[in-house]
């Protein structure tokens, strides 16, 4: 498989969940490049997953100092770079009520500012007619409890890409957003005690139309399909790869 052959791509939040089951997929299509986190523990050890055409670099994507580096040294071991995934964020759990400035101001430095900045240091560095994967939410169309902060930032996150497409069309720099829904990745674990874990998978499995919670590589592969040229007439597009939830759940 070489639909990403040679390609550069950066994934921020790929030592784990999502952005390494998207990193995964690139490496079986040939990419190459950098995967961004924080923890080097799970840096290290996805990199030696993904093995000698991927390199980890420590950053804090909140952080505008820390994204001009990764771009400047991904630029010195790769060159020019062809896929900018801005996949790393969080939840955020609270109401109206409940959740002040301090957590507005982290929610939105995560899942918001860091992808505005991600692509705007990014852009010095990319080819023309690249490719831009943001990564939003269902949370964005569905008023899940306690998750408003969170589907809020992710709404802007997909009017981003739209916004940024039409910037970037004299590059030919395309941008799409994927729209994950329930998938299993660590983040189970913040929220979920151990002992409770395979149960509350059942019960989310179990409100989803497909019949099962996303896995990364569900992600993973519409991420090859959006960094691809099978994707080159798509631009400020959505795909909603959430099992049904957003348009078929009751």
């Amino acid at each position: 498989m070489s639909r990403l052959k040679n390609k550069v791509a950066v994934i921020t939040g790929g030592n784990s969940g999502i952005g390494f089951g998207i990193a995964q997929e690139f490496k079986n299509e040939g990419a190459k490049g950098v995967i961004v986190g924080r923890n080097q523990k799970t840096l290290d050890s996805a990199v030696a997953q993904l093995g000698d055409n991927f390199i980890g670099i420590n950053a804090d994507v909140t952080n505008v100092s820390d994204l001009e580096r990764v771009f400047k040294e991904t630029s010195e071991n790769f060159g020019k770079i062809d896929v900018i995934v801005a996949n790393a964020g969080a939840g955020t759990v609270g109401t109206v009520a409940d959740l002040g400035e301090a957590d507005y101001d982290k929610a939105m430095d995560l899942n918001l500012k860091s992808v505005y900045f991600t692509v705007n240091k990014a852009l010095p560095h990319m080819n023309d007619n690249s490719s831009i994967i943001l990564i939003g939410s269902n949370a964005a169309h569905r008023a899940y409890p306690s998750f408003g902060l969170y589907g809020a930032a992710k709404a802007a996150v997909i009017f981003l890409a739209k916004a940024f497409s039409n910037d970037l069309l004299g590059r030919k720099i395309r941008a799409n957003v994927i729209t994950p829904g329930t998938t299993d990745t660590p983040a189970f674990e913040k929220f979920v005690p151990a002992e409770q874990m395979e149960g509350v998978k059942k019960h989310f499995a179990s409100q989803m139309p497909i019949g099962r919670i996303g896995q990364p590589s569900d992600i993973g592969k519409t991420a090859v399909f959006l960094a691809s040229d099978d994707s080159s007439f798509m631009i400020g597009a959505e795909l909603i790869v959430d099992g049904g939830m957003t348009y078929l759940a009751k």
